[in-house]
């Protein structure tokens, strides 16, 4: 990556910093390893795993751990390539806790999945509990309009909100499904209850189906009935829990109107996570993969700011010199759960696994893996 691209992508200090003298920069590197040998370590356990182990990447991860990894993606492929590793009996996952609980209940008895750490978590999935979104179905029963709301969750939840789904006739959803996702919905019934990152939902009912902003409602769990009315609830197409991603949360309008000042001709990507002025402001909206296929079938020469982690962006940076990349935001924002996976922890995890002890197991309740099957299954029937 040159110099210049480097100096765009990060919008911080050189690299001539003090810090840099002492092996810590502005630019978002990760330092070398406390331990020299961590990399040797990491090769032999993996060398020594073999085929009795597959580790999967997701795209946020550090490049640390990318290095490792068999096969990287968002989180829906990881877990359907965790499926079909059907000969793996170890599934390490170096992702967050949710996307783990997905490969376990759609992989087989007699694989185990494994998370890195077991704190590495999300936020935005942590925003809709099971007892939080049993209330809000008790209180749409309650108002008679629970039989004609149809759950739309999507992949980011836990594994407890993707069996209320299945359970009460819904749908998962990815960020690049989430229109059929919808569509469908409306074909079971008249309004969707869409758990739990309101931007998605958002985005997809109104830049997607063609639905006013008017047609979608709030739904605040730390409120009573939600901070709504009955009468707003009954004359709502969707209803948006309220959560969101602590990442694409953070960029603005101003993000974008700063980079178009200073870049000419710049092309605005951006997540469907992001806030709804974001998208509409955007140039191009998709979901991670969608990003990835953009840049590298973009022309050369072409400028693009990227409104997702920054891990991925620097590594799109990285991987396409011929093109002006840059971070959207002048703040960087790591999804700061994801990076809770590292080198070390992934080097413990097969090193046990090396000596015959099973570490950070994620296991789904056979219940809650019954329906989140079959929400899974509805998606995939779509």
């Amino acid at each position: 990556m040159s110099t210049s691209n480097v100096t765009n992508l990060l919008l911080l200090g050189s690299q001539s910093d003090p810090l840099s003298e002492r092996g810590v920069t502005c630019a978002g590197e990760v330092p070398d390893a406390s331990d020299p040998e961590l990399v040797s370590r990491a090769r032999v356990a993996r060398a020594a795993l073999g085929d009795r182990a597959i580790i999967l990447g997701h795209h946020y991860q550090r490049d640390e751990v990318i290095n490792f990894a068999d096969i990287t993606g968002d989180s829906f492929k990881l877990a359907q390539a965790a499926q079909q590793q059907e000969k793996a009996e170890f599934v390490i996952f170096c992702g967050v806790h949710f996307m783990a609980e997905s490969a376990d209940i759609l992989t087989s008895d007699k694989q185990q999945v494994i998370l890195p750490d077991l704190a590495a978590g999300c936020s935005m999935a942590d925003m809709a509990t099971a007892s939080q979104v049993d209330a809000c179905w008790r209180t749409l029963t309650d108002l008679g309009i629970a039989s004609q709301t149809i759950p739309v969750t999507y992949m980011n939840s836990s594994a407890a909100i993707k069996s209320f789904t299945g359970e009460n006739g819904g749908t998962i959803c990815t960020s690049s499904n989430a229109k059929a996702a919808m569509e469908w919905a409306f074909t079971q019934g008249s309004k969707i209850l869409f758990l739990p990152d309101q931007h998605l939902g958002r985005n997809t009912a109104v830049q997607s189906l063609g639905l006013a902003l008017e047609d979608c409602v709030l739904w605040n769990p730390w409120k009573e009935m939600g901070g709504l009315t009955a009468a707003e609830l009954e004359s709502a197409k969707v209803i948006l829990w309220r959560g969101h991603c602590s990442v694409h949360g953070r960029f603005s309008k101003e993000s974008i109107d700063d980079v178009r000042s200073r870049i000419p001709e710049v092309k605005i990507l951006v997540h469907p996570e992001c806030t709804h002025e974001v998208v509409t402001n955007a140039d191009v909206v998709g979901s991670t993969e969608f990003i990835i296929r953009t840049i590298e079938n973009a022309p050369r020469g072409s400028a693009w700011a990227i409104g997702t982690e920054f891990n991925l962006v620097s590594r799109l940076a990285k991987a396409h010199p011929d093109k002006n990349i840059v971070y959207l935001d002048k703040t960087l924002c790591y999804c700061s759960t994801m990076n809770r996976i590292d080198l070390p922890h992934l080097v413990w995890v097969m090193e046990s696994l090396v000596a015959g002890h099973v570490v950070n197991q994620i296991k789904v309740d056979a219940r809650v893996k019954q329906f989140s099957q079959l929400a899974l299954e509805r998606m995939l029937a779509l």
